[in-house]
This record gives C-alpha cells, structure tokens and sequence, in this order.
C-alpha cells in the first residue's frame, strides 16, 4: 500500500466503497428523520422583498419567512411596500418542483429546474361584447411580454380545436379601427395536454394579472376614464390590490398621472409589457378589460354589482377628496363655487370673460380652469370637488364631473350642429348614475362663429343632419374641431340664475 507524503496511509478505493455502503443507509435515515430535510419547496407569495433581497437556493422548513419593505408604493417607480409572507409549507404537486434561486425586487419567484403545470387549465373568451373583446385563463398560464403572447397549457375545451391561436387588441373600443391600429395585438396559444412548446417560467406569481393598454386616445381624461381605468375597475376590483396590471403601449407619463386611481386597483406597480423579456407565469390571466358604455357602468352586465357611485367612491380615496355631498351653501354665509373649464383649440367660448362676470354677477364663486389648471390632475381633482357647478362646451373637460361631490350639477355647453344626441350620450347620460344632476345649454346659430364663414342658406345651417350622414370625420371638422361658441350671455344667465337658487 502506498504512503502519502505525511505518513498516514490512504484506504483503497474498493475498501471506500464497501465503508460507503455500511454508513450510507444510517445517514439518508437519519437525514430523513431531521427536520433539515428539504421536504417542501418555498412558495414565494406575491409582494416585495424589501431593500435587502434573498440571493441563492431558499429551502425553509416547516416554517415562514417575512420581509418587509421599507419602500412607498409608487406606480410609476416600482417600489412596493406590502408585508410579504413566504410559506415553506405547500406541497409539491406529483414530486415535481423547482429549485428558488433567486427573489425578484418585486417578490416573484425567479426558478430553475422545471415548472409547476397544473394539470389542466382553462380559456374562456368572449367577442360578442360591442365595445370589447376579452379572454380569461386560468391553470398554468405563461406571459411573454416581447412577443405579446399568452401561452395557455394543457388547455382543455370540447368547444376549441385542440391546438389554436387567438389575438385581441386589449383596448375597449374595437368599433373603431382606427384607434385600434394604434393598440399592440396580444396573441393566446393554447396547447392540448401534455401541453408541449410553450417557454419555461422565469418568474411565477400567486396572484392573477390583468393585460391592458395606455394606447388609443389614453391622453383625453375621457377615454383614460371611459376606456381604460373604468374598465379595469369592472376587471380589477375583484382582486382588492391583489392583481398584477400589465400594459402594452405603456406609457410612462400616463402612468405617473393617473398613479392614485391605479393604485387603489393594484398594490403593485404596472408592469410594461413591451419590454419584458421574461416568461412571467400567472394562476390566471385576463387579456382585455370589461367595458360596458362611455363614462359608465352597467351594473347588470358587471355581475359584480358595481356601480358609478362606487367608482366615484374609489375615486374620491385615490385622490383624497373630502366632499362627499352637496350641501346649501347661504346657510353659512358662503358663496356656491361653479368651475368653468375652458377651452382653447376648438369650441372654445369667444366671449368667456362676460360669461365668467355673468356667473359672479348672479351668486356664485367662480373659478375659470383653462387647460393650464386642467392639467395638474390632482389638484384639479380637488377644485372640482370643492365645487358645486361644473360648466363647459361639449368635450373631454366635462369627464371631470367624477370628481364632483354628489348632487352637484353638470351643465354641458352643447355646440351648433344638431349635436344634442351625442353631447347627451357622452355627457348627459353618465350624470344621473353618478348621483348627479344634469343641465344642457342648446346655442343656436347666432351663437356660433360658423356664421362668420357660411351664409345662412349653407346645409350647416339649413341641414346639419347632413353633415352627419357624410361620416364622422366631416362631422368632427365641422361642428368639433372647426367652430367656436360666443354665447347670448343674456339667456345664459338665466340658466345659471335657475341653478343658483337650486343649490342655495
């Protein structure tokens, strides 16, 4: 037998292995019975990690992990702040499970060594909505943002083939093929069981997530509301926080605005679809929202139960707005507050400075929000709500009514051109639903600058109707975008008179 350079001889390798055999039965029973033996894999739930982090292989046994973070939520920056509790004791589903390598900032659970599937999982889509096409998912569901495609495994349906594809523009206004161009395309493929040729999760979560888009017209507050934050109330809500937003056409700057109505929705941060090169796997996904009509809600078709008054109710905490109510103001010796919102580009007032003297003339306590104060959102939350009256021209500034207290008025400045039915669907008809009373102003021709570009025999003025019945475009570039309002300040006042004495 050989010596070593210190002397102490070395065993052989036969005589290693039969001493392996003899110990190597004590050790796994002993191992077996230690309460160190790695049984269950950590399920990371749904939240942050805090400022720390866990780097490497977690194995906790029998046990919970808690972390908090320390950082404030804020939608647009990605910190979080809610307790995060990570259960070590879920059991492995078949002996199949992964190995935790690594706890994302935003508390998923980044793997290796193969995935969870759930044995069978579910899709059910439905393209029978005028406003909006929608799919929901539920089992071993797998998000790609760069691809913009939704992998639904081991899907199961007698109604479907057995292997398909579908795509949806996750955007509530399918009607309109223009703005949808303007919406990136989310593809879902299902699989058969076993469910083979879809990509591995990277992260998981425990919580579901809603996919939608700041695309379209998102810059006008009335189809941020009515297309896209309405909507993901009706989807969202459901959750209380707990539920991942993910957009496509993520815009960083609409987010930032519209940061409190969101987070009352989710408590995590939005996540970017576009530039997600993960493969984030979800318990269950939504691909499109609920949306039922402009600037409302349908309580019957939401099945849910929600309302418009519950949507302001959400609105009213986002922003911290403190009234709630309408109350008479000469009570105590103060004046009701009427805001204008006016308008610069198109159906703006030509004599806006005599209908604001009017309005202060006849009792109220005016405030004159041109587009500089209009945006500020926050603050302007705030003036609306301290307000009792909320007057403007048909348009986008009147969708400020959510954040008027309930049983304050709306009056809508409705423009020449036969426009009564469209002012009073986007505007008219939302008010009473809101807890809210309405008042329309019809101008006549004398009130509008049309008659200082056509004579009075022109069709505009003789046949409005058929500028209508030539599209929308035309009627947008005549009775929208190409005429301004000088009002018969006269008959104005007494439309303000009426409404002064109904809330003092």
């Amino acid at each position: 037998m050989k010596k070593a350079g210190s002397g102490k001889k070395l065993v052989s390798g036969g005589g290693a292995a039969a001493v392996a055999c003899l110990v190597l039965p004590l050790v796994v029973l002993a191992v077996l019975k230690s309460d160190f033996m790695p049984q269950q894999v950590v399920h990371i739930a749904e939240s942050s990690i805090g400022e720390a982090g866990v780097e490497g292989a977690i194995w906790q046994p029998r046990q919970q992990l808690v972390a908090r973070s320390k950082a404030s939520h804020d939608p647009a920056s990605g910190d979080e702040t809610p307790d995060k509790v990570v259960d070590a004791n879920r059991d492995l589903k078949n002996g199949k499970g992964f190995l935790a390598t690594k706890v994302g900032m935003d508390g998923s659970l980044i793997k290796s060594d193969g995935d969870v599937a759930a044995p069978r999982s579910k899709l059910s889509c439905n393209f029978s909505s005028y406003r909006t096409n929608m799919c929901a998912m539920q089992g071993d569901v797998r998000l790609h943002g760069k691809t913009a495609t939704v992998y639904v495994v081991s899907a199961s349906d007698d109604n479907r083939p057995e292997n398909g594809t579908i795509t949806i523009r996750p955007y509530p206004r399918k009607w309109e093929t223009p703005t949808m161009q303007l919406v990136r395309e989310v593809t879902i493929r299902w699989r058969a069981p076993p469910g083979p040729g879809a990509p591995r999760c990277t992260v998981t979560y425990d919580v579901p997530a809603v996919v939608f888009s700041t695309g379209g017209y998102g810059v006008n507050i009335f189809h941020a509301i009515t297309d896209i934050i309405m909507p993901l109330y009706n989807t969202a809500r459901e959750y209380d926080g707990r539920v991942r937003l993910v957009a496509t056409n993520y815009d960083r700057k609409w987010i930032a605005k519209y940061r409190h109505a969101l987070s009352m929705l989710s408590i995590y941060p939005v996540m970017d679809l576009d530039a997600d090169n993960e493969v984030r796997c979800f318990p269950s996904v939504h691909v499109g929202t609920e949306s039922h009509k402009e600037l409302g809600i349908d309580s019957a078709l939401s099945g849910k139960g929600y309302t418009m008054l519950g949507f302001r109710g959400l609105l009213r905490s986002a922003y911290s707005l403190k009234r709630e109510w309408v109350t008479p103001q000469n009570e105590n010796g103060v004046r009701p507050r009427l805001v204008m919102v006016l308008r610069r580009n198109s159906r703006a007032l030509t004599n806006e400075a005599q209908v604001l003297a009017a309005a202060t003339q006849v009792g109220f306590e005016v405030v004159a929000a041109g587009p500089e104060v209009v945006r500020d959102l926050d603050k302007f939350a705030q003036t609306v709500n301290s307000c009792d009256v909320l007057v403007g021209v048909h348009g986008a500034g009147l969708s400020n009514m959510v954040f008027l207290p309930r049983n304050a008025t709306v009056v809508q400045i409705i423009p020449w051109g036969e426009m009564k039915w469209p002012a009073w669907t986007s505007y008219g008809e939302p008010v009473a639903p809101m807890g809210l009373r309405y008042v329309e102003y019809e101008t006549t021709a004398e009130e509008t600058t049309l008659k200082d570009v056509y004579p009075r025999n022109h069709t505009i003025f003789t046949d409005p109707v058929s500028i209508h019945k030539q599209g929308f475009n035309m009627l947008w570039e005549t009775f929208l975008n190409g005429q301004n309002v000088t009002l018969d300040v006269h008959r104005f006042r007494g439309v303000l008179q009426h409404i002064y004495r109904s809330v003092t």
